[in-house]
């Protein structure tokens, strides 16, 4: 993998911190912009709403753009935004800097996934996905405890200041490494050929997303998403009061899911690019089997650690390996299928937190979100069966071609006629 794509993975990490790091620091927020707690809580509210509206949107406006241009436009706008939130005095223009900070991150994702996929080969696309949502699961083992550790010893703005502070590296790698002009498609072997003059046209990359698959695939991701974020938005009030663990266990258990999650897409790397079929019939029906086990062995101090690890590591495998197949799927969309995969992670990150609180509130207990976890991972093998992703499968790494032999001639006639854009010697076009 190009080194480039560690450093996006970075910038990715920061993203996904500032994500998720609000968490820990609410009631910091709210004690010194002097505003209620649930008015904080927006502040969450705000950035999903971005995220899910801003993948597509920016993907669409930005279709034009050199990716160079674009990945440092949506950087640095995020960067400067949480210089601009770390000082602010005022609630309103925080809550903005919010809104920004998700459009900018929703569009950087977009065309990070875009970019990274055409910097490898073509039958890499699985392990330039994991390197990027890598950076997903690292935010949540270390960025977001240690932004918690920062706003405890030196306020919430701290925390601000740290996110803007770690994208400056990817700035950096983005001005040096990524290709100034548009984006060339790469080729088996990772040869690029030509984009085509005056870049991707909008209109061609929407009529190449109503491929029923690449639906189905979106849908799939939506609901896996979902149900890993469903039980992670509710771990805390499940450990301290069904497994019995003191408060102080919860950073630990969070860290330990985000390990796992490391785990699974670090590992499913490869595999979603050599067998993602497999992977995805073996790994959606362990996962639904893991959800149900959890709620069921809550009370355990024992098991819940290490089915938690578990989890984390078989969510984020299926998912990374559902996003995968999505930019396989959208060759005819390359840029806007990155948008369209990121909103649909996103709609499942406010979609599963929103159906586990809708079950507490109805007093289900809280175990509750654990078999919402497992219905939607259900409905999500449902669908797949309906749609016969698991015996069709989804687009896979295209194969190389293959020579064709040459014709021949019999008694003088004419050589055979050749397929369409087929030269006449009978060798395939590269």
């Amino acid at each position: 993998m190009p080194f480039v794509l560690y450093l996006l993975g970075l910038a990715v990490f920061a993203q996904g911190t500032s994500e998720f790091m609000l968490s820990g620091l609410l009631p910091d927020i709210a004690r010194d912009l002097d505003v209620s707690l649930s008015a904080a809580g927006a502040l969450t509210s705000a950035f999903a709403v971005g995220m899910v509206i801003g993948a597509p949107l920016l993907a669409l406006l930005s279709l034009r753009w050199p990716r160079r241009r674009a990945l440092l436009a949506f950087l640095v706008t995020f960067l400067l935004v949480h210089v601009l939130g770390a000082v602010t005095p005022n609630y309103g223009v925080l809550l903005a800097t919010r809104v920004v900070a998700a459009l900018a991150n929703a569009g950087f994702l977009a065309v990070a996934l875009t970019t990274a996929t055409s910097m490898v080969a073509r039958d890499a696309k699985g392990r330039a996905t994991s390197v990027l949502l890598g950076g997903t699961t690292m935010a949540c083992v270390a960025g977001v405890p240690a932004g918690a550790l920062l706003g405890e010893l030196w306020g919430w703005r701290s925390a601000f200041w740290a996110v803007a502070l770690v994208s400056v590296p990817a700035v950096l790698a983005i001005l040096w490494s990524v290709p100034s002009g548009p984006a060339a498609r790469p080729v088996a072997g990772g040869r690029p050929v030509r984009p085509v003059a005056g870049g991707p046209r909008a209109g061609a990359e929407l009529r190449a997303l109503r491929s029923p698959r690449l639906v189905v695939l979106l849908l799939l991701g939506a609901l896996v998403n979902g149900a890993t974020f469903c039980a992670f938005t509710y771990l805390a009030p499940l450990v301290t009061e069904v497994t019995g663990l003191g408060a102080g266990w919860v950073p630990a258990l969070l860290a330990l899911f985000g390990l796992g999650s490391f785990a699974g897409v670090s590992g499913a790397g490869r595999l979603a690019d050599a067998r993602p079929l497999r992977l995805l019939a073996l790994g959606g029906p362990v996962l639904l089997a893991g959800w149900t086990a959890t709620a069921l062995t809550a009370g355990s101090p024992v098991a819940v650690p290490v089915l938690l690890f578990v989890q984390g590591a078989l969510s984020f495998a299926v998912g990374s390996t559902l996003v995968s197949q999505v930019l396989y799927a959208a060759t005819g969309a390359p840029t806007l299928g990155g948008g369209f995969a990121t909103a649909a992670l996103n709609v499942g990150a406010a979609l599963g937190p929103w159906c586990g609180g809708a079950a507490l509130t109805a007093g289900l207990g809280y175990r509750s979100p654990l078999w919402v976890s497992a219905l939607l991972t259900a409905l999500a093998l449902v669908l797949g069966g309906l749609a016969r992703v698991t015996r069709r499968g989804p687009a896979t790494a295209p194969r190389r071609a293959t020579r064709v032999a040459r014709p021949t001639r019999t008694n003088g006639s004419a050589p055979r006629p050749t397929a369409a854009g087929e030269p006449a010697d009978g060798r395939p076009v590269r």
